[in-house]
Order: C-alpha cells, then sequence, then structure tokens
C-alpha cells in the first residue's frame, strides 16, 4: 500500500510540474522541403520525420506573414504585425524594435509562471543602436554598421522583451550588414573588417551576402553550430542547477535563408546541393537538440514545436527545382513573399508526451500566432484581451478532442507592404491583385515569371479560391461568387477596424 501511495504521489507532482516548452524557427523552411511533408523531397530529413512521428503534424499551418519580421513580430505577441501600422523587415542596425515597451510577450507571460526563458539565433525584430554622440543610428546599411559605438549597450534586445538570456543577431546572420554575435545587449567581439566575398563560396545560393562588417569570430560556415553549443548549454544549465524550473528555449535558426553556407561536415551530404546540404544540417540540428532533451531525461514534461517563418526563398526555389527535381514549396503556388499558400503554409510540428498522440495529423487551419495562446494554457497563465489579439489556443487540437467548429474564426495573412487576405474554411479571399509580393512579369532564369499561371478574372480588383476544390490557386473565381467576396471583405475589414481575430 505504502508503494502504491507513493507512486500515486509521485504521479501527482509530476501532473503538476509545468511542461518545459522548446521552440524550434527555422527560416525559409518550405512546406515541400521536408520528406513528412513531401514523400518526393529529394533530401533526408530523418529527425523531423521522427519528431513528426512522434507528436502531431499540421497540414494546414501558417506562418502569420510571408516575410521574417513581421512573422517574428507576430509570433512572440500573438498579433498580426500590420496592426503596427509599420513594415519593416530590417537588414542592418536602424530600429527601432517593432515589439511596444508595453506589450506583454510570450517569454514575459511564461516568466509569470516562474519560467526561465532564452532566445539563441536570430532576433530581426529591429534592435537600437548607438554612436559616440548617443544619437540612435537609422542607417540600414554599411555606413550605419561603422557609426556604432560598440562600449554602448543595444537597445531592443531581446532580454528587455522577456528573454533572460540571448546570444544571437540582430538580423539575417550570414545575410546583413552587421555579421557579429550580441550577447545579452552587448557585442563583445566587435567587427572588424569589412566582409571579402570573392573568398565565400560560389554557387546559386550564395549571393544573398551583403558586404558588412564581419567580426573576428563569426565564421558564415559556423553560424548555426554556434547557436546549437548555446542551445545545448542552457538545457544542460538548467537541469543542473535548477532542476526544478520549467523554462522555455526559442532556437532561432539561421538555416535556411540563403546563402546557404553549411558547415563543412554537411557539405555533400544530401547529394542536393548546396541548399540540400543546408536542409540536411538543419535537420541534424534539430536531431541534436531532441538527443539533448532526452539525454537530461526531461522529454517527458518537454513540449516541442517547431514552424518556419515563410515559405522557401526564390533562388533556392528555381534552381532547387531546375538542378536537382526538388520542390520546396510543393505542393503549392507561390514562394516566400507572396500571398499565394507557397508563400506562408508551412511545416508545423508538435511533440507534447501524454498529450499529443504520436504519429497524429490534424487539417485544423492554424497560425504561429496561436503558439501564444496556446503556451500560456499549457501552463496556467491568463492574458489580459489587450495582447494576444490573433492567438488561438490549440490545446483542444493537440488533445485530439472532437470538434464540429474550427478553433479558429478566419486566419488572416499579411505581405511585407501590409497586404492581406483572409482564409475562412475552403474560400480564401487575397484582397489585392498579383501575388502581393514576387514580380511574375518578368521572365528569365532567375525570375518566378517562367512559372507564372494566368489570371482567370483579371478586372477583378483582387482574388477569391476555394482551396478544396482547387488547392494550386489556379482559377480565380472572385467575380463568379461576389457574395463570398463580400462576406470575406466584410471580415476582413472588421478585423482591422476592432484590431484583433480572437
Amino acid at each position: 500500500m505504502k508503494l502504491i501511495l507513493a507512486f500515486l504521489t509521485t504521479l501527482q507532482v509530476v501532473a503538476a510540474t509545468p511542461p518545459n516548452i522548446v521552440f524550434i524557427l527555422a527560416d525559409d523552411l518550405g512546406y515541400g522541403d521536408l520528406a513528412c511533408y513531401n514523400p518526393d523531397s529529394k533530401i533526408p530529413t530523418p529527425n523531423l520525420n521522427k519528431l513528426a512521428s512522434e507528436g502531431m503534424r499540421f497540414t494546414d499551418a501558417h506562418s502569420p506573414a510571408t516575410v521574417c519580421t513581421p512573422t517574428r513580430y507576430s509570433l512572440l505577441t500573438g498579433r498580426m504585425c500590420f496592426r503596427t501600422g509599420r513594415s519593416r523587415v530590417f537588414s542592418g542596425v536602424g530600429g527601432p524594435c517593432l515589439i511596444e515597451k508595453d506589450r506583454l510577450t510570450l517569454p514575459a507571460i511564461l516568466k509569470t509562471k516562474g519560467y526561465s526563458t532564452a532566445l539563441f539565433g536570430k532576433w530581426h525584430v529591429g534592435m537600437s543602436f548607438f554612436d559616440k554622440e548617443g544619437e540612435r543610428i537609422n542607417d540600414q546599411g554599411l555606413k550605419g554598421v561603422k557609426q556604432i559605438d560598440y562600449s554602448r549597450p543595444v537597445g531592443g534586445s531581446p532580454i528587455e522583451f522577456g528573454f533572460d538570456e540571448f546570444y544571437g543577431t540582430v538580423c539575417c546572420p550570414t545575410t546583413d550588414w552587421l555579421y557579429a554575435y550580441i550577447d545579452g545587449d552587448r557585442i563583445p567581439v566587435p567587427p572588424t573588417n569589412q566582409i571579402d566575398k570573392s573568398k565565400l563560396p560560389r554557387h546559386p545560393y550564395a549571393n544573398d551576402c551583403r558586404p558588412g562588417m564581419v567580426a573576428p569570430n563569426f565564421d558564415l560556415e559556423k553560424v548555426d553550430l554556434v547557436f546549437l553549443e548555446k542551445s545545448k548549454a542552457f538545457l544542460k544549465e538548467q537541469v543542473k542547477k535548477s532542476p526544478g524550473k520549467p523554462f522555455f528555449l526559442m532556437h532561432s535558426m539561421q538555416a535556411v535563408h540563403l546563402p546557404s553556407f553549411p558547415a563543412k561536415q554537411f557539405q555533400g551530404k544530401s547529394r542536393s546541393g548546396p541548399h540540400g546540404d543546408f536542409i540536411y544540417q538543419m535537420d541534424w540540428i534539430v536531431g541534436e537538440l531532441m538527443k539533448t532533451i532526452e539525454s537530461l531525461d526531461i522529454a517527458e514534461n518537454t513540449i516541442v514545436m517547431f514552424g518556419s517563418d515563410n515559405g522557401p526563398e526564390v533562388p533556392s526555389v528555381i534552381a532547387m527545382r531546375r538542378d536537382h527535381r526538388h520542390d520546396g514549396a510543393k505542393p503549392w503556388r507561390g514562394v516566400k513573399r507572396d500571398q499565394w499558400e507557397g508563400g506562408h503554409r508551412t511545416p508545423f510540428i508538435v511533440k507534447w508526451p501524454g498529450v499529443v498522440k504520436p504519429g497524429s495529423t490534424t487539417d485544423e487551419i492554424v497560425s504561429l500566432t496561436d503558439v501564444f495562446a496556446t503556451c500560456a494554457k499549457a501552463v496556467g497563465a491568463k492574458f489580459p484581451a489587450n495582447a494576444g489579439e490573433d492567438s488561438f489556443d490549440l490545446s483542444p487540437v493537440l488533445e485530439g478532442e472532437k470538434r464540429k467548429k474550427p478553433i479558429r474564426p478566419y486566419l488572416l495573412q499579411q505581405t511585407f507592404a501590409m497586404k492581406l487576405s483572409i482564409r475562412q474554411g475552403d474560400w480564401k479571399y487575397i484582397d489585392h491583385k498579383g501575388s502581393g509580393g514576387n514580380n511574375y512579369e518578368k521572365e528569365n532564369e532567375w525570375s518566378m515569371g517562367q512559372f507564372a499561371i494566368p489570371d482567370t478574372d483579371p478586372k477583378a480588383p483582387g482574388q477569391l479560391y476555394n482551396l478544396k476544390e482547387d488547392p494550386g490557386e489556379a482559377i480565380n473565381l472572385y467575380s463568379k461568387y461576389p457574395r463570398v467576396v463580400t462576406k470575406l471583405k466584410g471580415l476582413l475589414e472588421e478585423s482591422k477596424r476592432s484590431g484583433r481575430t480572437r
């Protein structure tokens, strides 16, 4: 009897322990890049296949935006970025941060429940750098980087928005003008020289590297390995020094944003070129994080989420289709920046032992904004009405609850220019003409014009598609179903007026 009571007590303690949360965010990873989403993928992704077999795979999940900066804002705040009225994708050191000072963030809400929080990797929501006179730098290019006074703290760092620890980069790690690591709100090793692009690899996936300033300790082929070591060290430190304290780790990768510079041990491993090798390395990193979690004996009480900030990039899609018969956007129309599905329908996988049925799938329509409310519910945290305005709790879906109604009344998407679309059920209304992002009018080997599909309703001011009957978004039904257009446009305008979806 004593043994039974002791066992039940242990179960109660385990059940009462808040779950750890690890969110892994890939960059520019398409729906078709993973074998568990695309059977025709030419790239081995065994670790993400394994994660999907151990958790739930979402087939209708979306990044909130078709580019990285607004998606990251929305993920961290549970609010669509277009509501800020600011349209930015940062490329240098000109800020300020898009997240408002008084806005509740995902790590901040978890801290109210006693969580340790850390972000390792790419930030890309804006920071403020200062010159020797203490003036905030506004120049986004090389001139701005050369003005930085490295003795001053950086403003708008993740540690101001709920993260206890941060080690990473201000923008895209191997793309943008400042090639240096930020530790908290300082740059311990400032850049000393301008990057020499002539010494970088040359291939179709290597041309997205701006000629900025680089620090001596910044190796463009090892950036993701540095982030990995930081995340692994955090996990080990948490278990060693604070074994009873829950944590939230956001691991924000460089991969697979161009340029594709995989580390040497991964070069040639995918047999699908440098970008294939980069995806293969990304998958390996996921495996290393999962092995670390398992080795620390915390896997049973750790939620692991994996997603991407938008669809695959133009040059990688074009070259991979041509050279390796691999389609990172498959089976959807469009790529990064486009309002069509390929621009924002992305992989999303959740493993939650004891809650999520292993090997399950769902076609529930969800957004990465929903991570905010889902994590809050998982830890028993409540948030006010003026927070997470576009976030919905996915717990019923994760728990396998049979539902007659969808979690979301509708789904909003935005482009870099804050052009919008709305999805309800099978119907998708795009409130503008064209892709909303890439130029499909030019026709050459490096433009998306070679994949252009003629608009079947060219005089219409917008687009309407039935994704059940036409998943490739080839037939514009705008003029054929005016009542559907009126309804969806009305919902979209109401959402804009009210400032919320939830």
